[in-house]
């Protein structure tokens, strides 16, 4: 293949090229791998990525077999819209290769960002399943979620007048916050929303179903005083 060079290359003579570094190995899937294209890439890793206005944020996990991404889970958080992003990012992303990915537009900023994280990532190696013979299999992803398949929420609000309010916690949707003698937090009741819309589903009625999944946390039952984190 022959290139067009400048006119000061042109009048140059050929040196020889003695030395041949080979590219540094990366662990993948429980190999040593000498990456020189697309197809040399496997593992399974996890990055998030935010919006220019950081708004909003993603965190996008890949499951890539020899360069082709098998599995994508897709979670956002912060931005209304961007759960739509996501929904026609994951309909792009499988099927292609993790340059194709980086190189398609994902819809929302935050998305993207977590796309060209990840591809530094795992290019380098830096994966869940670097060390893992195989890799992991499809599907592995899921493990991520919760019960009832739900992502992992954290939800608290402060304020330096009125104090913290926790209202969604990976127990579940905070219905009451347990208060002792100083007014200090001690513990919550929660309903876990993953458990009673999989009950729902089965054919438990709505109310029996929300009745039997709400548990506590902490030391809620000696609170001297319980509130609702939402109105109170």
């Amino acid at each position: 293949m022959s290139f067009q060079c400048s006119h000061e290359v042109e009048q140059m003579c050929c040196v020889a090229k003695g030395a041949c570094h080979r590219s540094a190995p990366i662990p993948e899937e429980g190999k040593w791998v000498k990456a020189k294209e697309i197809k040399d890439i496997s593992g399974l890793t996890h990055c998030v990525g935010w919006c220019a206005p950081q708004q909003g944020t993603c965190k996008l996990t890949l499951n890539v077999k020899e360069g082709v991404i098998q599995e994508a889970l897709v979670e956002t958080i912060g931005c209304s819209g961007m759960t739509h992003s996501a929904a026609m990012a994951s309909e792009i992303l499988p099927g292609k290769t993790i340059l194709e990915a980086l190189n398609s537009d994902l819809v929302c900023d935050a998305i993207n960002v977590a796309m060209r994280e990840l591809f530094k990532q795992i290019v380098y190696g830096r994966t869940q399943t670097a060390f893992s013979e195989n890799g992991l299999p499809i599907g592995a992803g899921l493990e991520d979620l919760g019960k009832g398949l739900r992502s992992q929420v954290g939800t608290m609000y402060s304020t330096l007048q009125k104090g913290p309010r926790y209202l969604e916690m990976a127990e579940g949707y905070v219905l009451q916050i347990g208060l002792d003698a100083n007014g200090e937090i001690i513990g919550y009741k929660f309903v876990h929303l993953g458990k009673m819309m999989e009950a729902i589903r089965k054919g438990m009625e709505p109310g029996e179903a929300y009745t039997s999944n709400i548990k506590t946390y902490g030391r809620f039952d000696e609170a001297v005083k319980t509130i609702d984190p939402r109105k109170e």
